[in-house]
Order: structure tokens, then sequence, then C-alpha cells
């Protein structure tokens, strides 16, 4: 764990002293933002009144869940939540836009203390990058190593294995040849609903179920839809009662 710790302490120096781009195409790219922190989940916090998006990864949604050590559902978006407020809530950030907007959200690199928060967050285990932006921002390559180092410690959302990436995360060619997970069924064959309850247990529906027509999917907060009962256990969800 020493050796561990003295590999994230150097991705994250490294990306802390990276020069912050003032120069990035768009609407207020490169304008800077600095003041307290309120969190709003593990990747999304508040700044002087705006709303940011941390820029270069990707945490669960506060009613996501992941795998734990005996591959049991746990509640990892809220504790993502938790651990980003304990990081940093109350305490002063530097941001930097980077002139791009998602959902009403500005996307900016932030730094505490001088440290890359992105970097920070990954080390942590409370986020995974995302690859497909280091391609415009050279200061975001540095975090797939911070992700492979959390994920052999199995660090936060990693220690039961490591959880699908978002699919804006991936490179461009490699979204539009992986499997896609799809809001409703494009056609007969993917019609087994893979829906998460209020305890996080991961549960699918085959047609002709009971609570089949009643059950909606929100892709957002992780749930989706199988083309086979063989890929929904695979993917650790369990067949209804009834």
């Amino acid at each position: 764990m020493p050796k561990l710790a003295a590999v994230l302490a150097l991705i994250v120096l490294a990306l802390a002293v990276a020069p912050l781009p003032d120069g990035v195409e768009g609407a207020q790219g490169g304008a800077r933002l600095s003041g307290p922190v309120t969190v709003i989940d593990g990747d999304t916090i508040e700044v002087a009144g705006a709303r940011i998006r941390i820029h270069g990864i990707d945490s669960p949604e506060r009613a996501g869940t992941c795998r734990d050590h005996d591959g049991s559902p746990w509640r990892c978006g809220d504790w993502a939540t938790a651990e980003m407020r304990g990081l940093t809530e109350g305490r002063r950030v530097d941001c930097t836009d980077l002139g791009e907007r998602t959902h009403g959200r500005v996307v900016e690199r932030c730094t505490l203390d001088g440290q890359d928060l992105a970097a920070l967050a990954i080390g942590r285990g409370l986020a995974r990058a995302c690859p497909r932006h280091a391609r415009n921002h050279p200061h975001s390559r540095g975090y797939e190593a911070a992700e492979r180092a959390a994920i052999r410690a199995g660090a936060g959302i990693f220690r039961g294995g490591v959880p699908e990436p978002a699919g804006f995360c991936l490179p461009r060619e490699a979204a539009q040849t992986a499997p896609k997970i799809r809001a409703a069924p494009a056609s007969g064959e993917c019609t087994i609903k893979g829906n998460i309850n209020r305890s996080g247990e991961r549960i699918h529906h085959l047609p002709g179920q009971t609570h089949y027509d009643r059950t909606r999917i929100d892709t957002r907060s992780g749930e989706r839809w199988f083309c086979s009962e063989a890929e929904a256990r695979a993917a650790g969800w369990r067949r209804a009662r009834r």
C-alpha cells in the first residue's frame, strides 16, 4: 500500500502542475472561477452559484449501485457523494471553464489545494476516468493511470470489480462498436427489464411476469435492457420471483 500511495501521489502531482488551458474553444472558455464548494454528487459541484461538472470523470448517479466484495449490490452513488462532500465541501477550489456544457452544467477542470480534483476523486475510487476526453484535453491523460492504481487497490467503486463505463466516456470508435444499452427495446429480442429496486437489488423481469408491465427502465440510474436471461445473470441481475 505505501508503494501504491506513492504512485498516486506522483500522478496527482503531475496533473496538478500541468498548465490549465486558457484558450479552450467555446463560450466562456478559459474563464476562472474560485470559491467554497457545495457538493451535488460525486462529479458535480457548485461554486459561486455555478453548477460545475468536473471534467474527465464519471461518478455513479446518487441512486446508482456497484458490486461489493461478495458480489452483493451496494449504494456506491450515495457513498461517492458523501466522500466528495467530505473531501471538498466548505473548502476553496479553483476551476477553469473548458468551454463545454452538459445538462445545464459548466464543464471545468478544478484544483483543490493545488491538486487536480478529478485525479483525487479517481484515486479514492469515487469515479471512473473518461478516456474520450483525454484526446482534447492533455491534462486528463493521467487519469487512466490513476484509475488503474485505484482498481489494483480495490478502492471505492472498484472494490467488487470494475463498473461498466458510461457510453459518453468511451472513445468515439469504441462507443460505435460497444454493445448498446437501450432505453427501450428496438426489436422483439431485447425485452428483459433490468430494474434496480429501492434497496439497490438488481432484478430482471421477463415478459408475462407480474410486475413486468409496470416496471419502467431508467438507464441514467444504471438500469438496462437484456436480450437473454444468461446476459442478465452474468451482469448480476437475479430473476424476479413472480
